[in-house]
Order: structure tokens, then C-alpha cells, then sequence
């Protein structure tokens, strides 16, 4: 099998394609042919040893493909049958070696690649928008990156719970891709201020919610765009880590709330992954949620993914396909 490989922690040039042993299932796990492989800016971090695994670094974690051999005691799935999956360490492969737990079946009618592109980032959105803070038909949220990945599936969620979404971009381009996702304002944070661009579209209330998967470059002021009681859902963190944060800060700026979520908590037991992963995937293929892969790229140019993911060049999904 051929895979990803980081040699040490760094930039994009510490990936290498290996070739490996072909791995074998243990009990209770799946051996898995990769279709399509999902980039996700947790695989950056993990190159990066800002969350640190162990070295040589199994890169990626989402995926989609074709049972090729179960292991002892797995009665869920089957040779043959076509899956997706989240949270698997070394996606980055032409094999995966999974636990049978881990794995969604695929419904009839979806592609490998719509499966890739909507795991990670769609159940993300789901539980943004379903229980981090639950949507209602009266609030407004704010939406920042909201032509990234998850920033279009959120902003197609919060539309499909009745809210007003307002979302900030880098571009023009990535301005009409957010209105065609359900974004009611768009602010172009870098022609625009956003704080008082977000205080005069809601007459000086404030958001409900802000949803922030960008960290550093947004999250004070982000603060600031919250009306009183409002929550702030820190979920990522794409231009860097945010600050230490007094609590006395919250208090001050309206008792706000604050939560940094992370989906392994979301998708704890097995029923609750069925349960976020199939309303997704319903939604796929009813044609309610729209996906966008931005780009796609060979399993040997993962380097160039990263790139390219780390330099906000693409809108929508980043997929490798081996």
C-alpha cells in the first residue's frame, strides 16, 4: 500500500509518499480500499505538532471506500460494502486499517467523493448548528470563513433551522458562494471592518452566536459582535491559536458563554454517529445540502493540498484521491 507519511513536525515539505506492508484487520476492525481521502485543517495541525502525535505521522482522518476484509468479531459491515468514516488516524493511504465502530454505510446514490467531503465537515456543522448552540427561527448568527468547507454546509444548516446568517469572506468570489449557500449579509473582512459592519446590520444588538473556526485573527473581536448572553463557539483555528482568556472577560462584554468543541464528543457512541452522519448524508441526497469541492488532488500531491489548504486558496472541500 502506498501512504502519507510526516518525517518530522514542520511545513508541507516533511510529507512523503511510503510504501508499506499491506495491513491486516484485527478484531473488531476493517480493512478499508480508499476512494477519496478528506483535507481537513486537523491534519495540518497534526504536521504541525501543534496537536502533537507520534512520529512518523499517519496523516488524515476522513474518508470514504470499499470493505476489502473484516476481522474477527465484526458483524456490522461486510466485504464489498461501501463506507465512510471520520476520526481514523493514516486516511491519507490507499488502505486504512479502521475500527468496524468508526464506519457510516454509504446510502445508494452517494458518490466516494460527496462521502469524503461531507464527514468531518458536515457532522461538524450538524452539531454546530444542532447542540454547541441549537438554531432558532429568531436568531442571527455570524459565520466566519463561511465559503471554507464547513462555512458552507454551516451556512446551509443555520437556513435550514430558520436563522439569519451573516458571514464573513476574503473575496468577492467567496462572497457569492456564501450568498448562494443561504448567507443573508456578507461582510468582506478585508475591505470591512466586521465588528461594526455586524453591529449596524443588527442595529447595535449584536449575534446570537458566533460560530469561529479561524482562532486568532477573529476571536477578540469576535467577542465583541455578540449580543448579551450571547455564546461564542470557538471550533477551530486556521490563522493560529487565540490567546489565554480571563474569564472577568465574558462577564464584562454581556455574560457571554464560550465552548470549544470537538467532534469525538459529538460522535461518542455509535447511535449518536449514526444519527449526525445519516441526517447529513440524507440531506446530500435529498438535495438539501449542496457540497462544494473546491479541489481534489493525487494521493502523492498531499503537500500541495496542505498548501494550498493553509493559503485559503480554495473554497469548499479539499480532497486527495490515491
Amino acid at each position: 500500500m502506498l501512504a502519507v507519511r510526516g518525517t518530522s513536525y514542520g511545513g508541507p515539505e516533511v510529507l512523503t509518499v511510503e510504501e508499506l506492508p499491506d495491513p491486516s484487520p484485527g478484531a473488531g476492525e476493517v480493512l478499508i480500499r480508499t476512494e477519496a481521502v478528506g483535507v481537513n485543517y486537523i491534519d495540518t495541525y497534526h504536521r504541525s505538532g501543534l496537536y502533537p502525535v507520534p512520529v512518523p505521522i499517519a496523516l488524515g482522518v476522513e474518508g470514504a471506500g470499499i470493505v476489502v476484509e473484516t476481522g474477527p468479531d465484526v458483524d456490522t459491515v461486510a466485504a464489498g460494502d461501501r463506507v465512510a468514516w471520520a476520526r481514523v488516524n493514516g486516511s491519507y493511504a490507499t488502505h486504512v486499517v479502521a475500527p468496524a465502530d468508526r464506519l457510516v454505510p454509504l446510502p445508494a446514490g452517494i458518490p466516494p467523493q460527496a462521502a469524503a467531503a461531507a464527514m468531518l465537515q458536515g457532522m461538524t456543522a450538524h452539531y454546530l448548528s444542532h447542540c454547541s448552540y441549537p438554531l432558532r427561527e429568531d436568531d442571527t448568527c455570524l459565520v466566519h470563513a463561511a465559503a471554507g468547507g464547513v462555512g458552507l454546509l454551516l451556512c446551509q444548516m443555520a437556513k435550514l433551522r430558520g436563522a439569519r446568517v451573516l458571514a464573513t469572506v476574503s473575496t468577492a468570489e467567496k462572497a457569492e458562494l456564501a450568498r448562494g449557500a443561504g448567507a443573508d449579509e456578507v461582510i468582506l473582512y478585508t475591505e470591512q471592518d466586521f465588528v461594526p459592519e455586524v453591529g449596524r446590520l443588527t442595529g447595535g444588538r449584536g449575534v446570537d452566536v458566533v460560530y469561529d473556526g479561524v482562532g486568532r485573527d477573529t476571536f477578540v473581536r469576535g467577542l465583541d459582535c455578540l449580543a448579551r448572553r450571547g455564546s461564542m463557539i470557538l471550533f477551530g483555528q486556521a490563522s493560529g491559536p487565540v490567546e489565554p482568556l480571563d474569564p472577568l472577560t465574558l462577564m464584562s462584554k454581556g455574560s457571554l458563554y464560550l465552548q470549544r468543541p470537538l467532534l469525538a464528543d459529538y460522535t461518542w457512541t455509535r447511535d449518536e454517529l449514526l444519527s449526525r452522519a445519516g441526517q447529513v448524508l440524507e440531506w446530500i441526497g435529498s438535495g438539501s445540502l449542496a457540497l462544494r469541492i473546491g479541489a481534489s488532488f493525487p494521493l502523492a500531491e498531499a503537500a500541495d493540498a496542505h498548501r494550498a489548504l493553509e493559503g485559503r486558496l480554495t473554497a469548499g472541500k479539499v480532497l486527495l484521491i490515491p
